[in-house]
């Protein structure tokens, strides 16, 4: 009885040990891959050919709202799953769609590799296929896109600015990579830019009174006076008279927003120059800093003609959600 009971011990010890072993194996995963807002989708190819397909690129090749010209908001990659292995796991974001037995649609985490999101989406028929897609391609689409932006703020803090314009004058930081410069410091405004290939990235900030938007039914109109005030007064365009305004033609995409751990809406449209063909989009968050009695205005925008912008006002989206109304000193 003694021997069984030690045997019988010894088991348990070596099943526990092995759990142990192989939860910190699962630790060890190699990291992920793939450029900014790229998608991985591990289907057969005769069911991506079909109104599958179509699905997916409904939703997750979607145009990028406030962009002139039409850039999808993830940009993909189609495997059949026997080419699905090795390296092409590593993906950081995986959409995989099997026709099947089974009707299921949800996100595992970390899969394959870290940090990872694999949205698994099955059905007996397209009939369902479709249906399950519909369903999960919301909450997919928003977990791809919060992947990318962490990404994106990865890369770029690798190497930050130090210039402290931001927190001098609103007493708040954001994460800039340190190629963006202060161009232009005045009272309550503060504009930073870097030069690209075809034109600037520029990130402007300032304050508005916190009785700003008291109007919901003026609301988009009070955006764009506002928007228009600040170009004529502070973003000139290239000769005399001429200034940064909303684009006129169409209104500004309005969203709600928390950002920076307060409410706030999220503003995305086109921007021009009044009196000179000059025009590109725009990224504004109007945040309530109800502390400091304040609508806090943050706005990245791109020049870049004849060239895509998407992952240009990518990259500004990722800078401007690393604001932080409690820095350190």
């Amino acid at each position: 009885m003694k021997k069984i009971g030690t045997l019988c011990c010894a088991i348990f010890l070596m099943v526990l040990w092995s759990c142990k072993d192989s939860g910190s194996k699962q630790k060890f995963l190699p990291p992920s891959t793939g450029g900014i807002n790229s998608l991985m989708v591990v289907m057969d190819t005769e069911l991506w050919q079909s109104g599958v397909g179509d699905k997916i690129r409904e939703h997750f090749a979607a145009q990028v709202l406030g962009v002139p010209q039409r850039e999808p908001i993830f940009t993909i990659t189609q495997l059949p799953p026997r080419v699905f292995k090795g390296a092409t796991t590593y993906s950081r974001s995986v959409l995989v769609v099997e026709q099947d037995s089974t009707s299921v649609a949800h996100i595992k985490s970390n899969v394959y590799a870290t940090p990872q999101k694999v949205a698994v989406v099955t059905g007996r028929n397209h009939d369902e296929l479709i249906q399950n897609l519909d369903s999960l391609a919301p909450k997919a689409v928003a977990a791809f896109k919060q992947l990318e932006i962490e990404e994106a703020q990865n890369r770029f803090r690798r190497s930050l600015s130090k210039d402290r314009a931001m927190q001098d004058e609103f007493g708040l930081s954001l994460e800039v990579p340190s190629l963006y410069k202060v161009g232009k410091r005045e009272k309550n405004f503060v504009w930073m830019d870097i030069q690209i290939p075809k034109g600037t990235m520029n990130i402007v900030a300032y304050e508005m009174p916190w009785n700003s938007f008291s109007n919901d039914s003026t609301f988009v109109e009070d955006i764009v006076k506002m928007r228009d005030s600040i170009g004529e007064k502070y973003i000139p365009g290239p000769y005399e008279n001429t200034f940064m305004i909303t684009e006129k033609a169409f209104a500004p995409y309005v969203f709600p927003a928390e950002i920076g751990g307060k409410k706030g809406v999220e503003v995305r449209g086109i921007w021009e120059i009044s009196g000179y063909p000059m025009a590109g989009p725009f990224l504004t968050y109007i945040i309530n800093d109800e502390e400091n009695q304040r609508k806090m205005v943050l706005e990245g925008f791109t020049f870049a003609p004849s060239a895509e912008k998407r992952n240009y006002m990518f990259e500004l989206e990722a800078i401007l959600k690393t604001v932080n109304f409690n820095p350190t000193p």
